[in-house]
């Protein structure tokens, strides 16, 4: 991927360089997750949105997967993340993953919701957002 990082304080971009959003929504992954002893030893679906910022300009000009963030690949590469980890905490999950993202893809920033559906009877999912 091609892209370098660009903050985007001044809400358009570094020198004018617009960012533009690449999202999945409803990745269903299986991980080890829970502070319970029986959650330790059994897998539990997860689904995760993730919203990731970039700056589109060079795959616009050439319509090439190799100048894009590749959202397949993307989400293979948390899929199997999620399938490797033993997180108590959704919270130490997401930073997990923010963090491989942001240092693996030329993304510059990202939001990500992950639902832990039925950890509360009562609701549809419980979860976490973050920001990066």
């Amino acid at each position: 991927m091609a892209h370098d990082r660009a903050d985007r304080s001044d809400g358009g971009g570094v020198m004018g360089v617009m960012m533009d959003t690449v999202f999945i929504k409803g990745l269903k992954v299986a991980s080890v997750i829970g502070c319970y002893d029986w959650e330790r030893d059994i897998r539990q679906t997860l689904v995760i949105d993730l919203e990731l910022k970039a700056d589109f300009t060079r795959a616009v000009q050439t319509d090439a997967l190799d100048d894009a963030l590749d959202y397949a690949a993307i989400a293979q590469r948390v899929i199997a993340a999620c399938d490797a980890a033993r997180f108590q905490l959704l919270e130490a999950l997401a930073d997990h993953l923010a963090k491989m993202l942001l240092a693996e893809f030329a993304i510059a920033g990202l939001r990500m919701t992950i639902t832990k559906p039925g950890a509360v009877p009562e609701a549809e999912g419980v979860g976490v957002v973050i920001e990066r």
